[in-house]
């Protein structure tokens, strides 16, 4: 058995955490940054200042908490892409450092194929083909996966992500950030067919998504109605907003679920965490005799025990990064 420390640090959540070749968390530490709320969005520059201050301290209670000292960790992991380019080289320069000083290898994990392998935590024997939805703040894909090293993107935003979308929105009925889990417990308490914003791209076999359009529509709304009207129906608007929103990512991979005959069916990243989501993916997909597989709430958000996760295999196969390793912003799901 071999244990991973794991770094994550692609966007505004320093993590780090130790898990082992069993899938056991050791420790799952998030230090979240709620600077970024004054600015209603992350400020990339005060990210990466943050990062630097968070990921030593991190580390130590990471290894206190787990009882474990360097000696005991066989391999660092760090997300290197995508993400925020300033952000990502905090937590890789970071563990470059520990490797060599450590004389540990070094394993570079995509961060979009880290939230496709938080499932594994809870279910280790997990393995394609399966067909997966990564949907997240800046992200949205379908992955049709034969292989974990052998899959096709054949479905991603062709603007902005889903996650931005509920920020957006959000921002718009001026609740706050992020976005996400204020629309999704206001929704709780409203009804999804107040009014009925656009589902885009909506035709057979196109399984792209796209919501910039949602996003005008709802601004367009919004100013079209007076303030007391929005507060009294502010319930029933995020109901609204979120039943755009969930449709069309659920229909989209039914769809193509459908087209191969898929029997399992993956959902990662943040949005994830949403109830809706969670609740229409698991009965559309009971409909078609499609399993459902989502991570526990704790590992849908960015966190560093899914980038250990998915360094897991590549440890096995002996697939080390060399230590002149560099961090890139490119999006999309890539087997590095």
């Amino acid at each position: 058995m071999f244990k991973i420390l794991a770094f994550e640090t692609s966007c505004d959540d320093t993590s780090v955490a130790i898990i082992d070749s069993n899938y056991k968390v050791y420790v799952n530490l998030i230090s979240s940054q709620t600077t970024h709320e004054d600015f209603g969005g992350v400020v990339p520059e005060l990210a990466s200042r943050i990062h630097i201050k968070n990921i030593t301290k991190l580390t130590k209670l990471a290894l206190n908490k787990a009882n474990l000292a360097f000696k005991d960790i066989d391999a660092l992991a760090v997300s290197i892409n995508p993400g925020l380019i300033g952000a990502l080289l905090v937590g890789v320069s970071f563990a470059k450092s520990l490797a060599y000083a450590l004389h540990k290898p070094l394993i570079a994990v995509n961060h979009m194929l880290g939230h496709i392998y938080a499932n594994k935590i809870e279910h280790p024997k997990l393995q394609p083909p399966y067909l997966a939805l990564i949907v997240s703040g800046g992200h949205t894909e379908l992955v049709d996966f034969k292989e974990i090293d052998n899959f096709t993107i054949v479905g991603k935003t062709r603007d902005d992500a889903a996650g931005e979308a509920f920020d957006k929105t959000a921002k718009l009925l001026h609740l706050g950030y992020p976005g996400g889990p204020l629309i999704d417990n206001l929704a709780i308490k409203g009804d999804p067919m107040f009014h009925r914003f656009p589902r885009a791209l909506d035709k057979k076999d196109n399984f792209d998504f796209s919501f910039s359009g949602l996003k005008t529509s709802i601004r367009n709304y919004l100013r079209s109605q007076d303030k007391q009207t929005i507060n009294d129906n502010i319930a029933h608007i995020s109901a609204s907003v979120q039943k755009a929103i969930v449709d069309s990512l659920v229909s989209k991979t039914i769809n193509y679920a459908k087209k191969i005959k898929t029997k399992n069916i993956v959902v990662a990243g943040g949005v994830s965490a949403n109830s809706c989501l969670r609740k229409e993916m698991i009965s559309k997909a009971g409909e078609i005799g499609c399993k459902v597989y989502i991570p526990p709430i704790q590992y849908c958000m960015d966190n560093a025990a899914m980038i250990g996760s998915a360094a897991i295999e590549k440890f096995n196969r002996k697939e080390f990064s060399s230590l002149d390793l560099n961090a890139f912003s490119t999006k999309g799901t890539r087997f590095i």
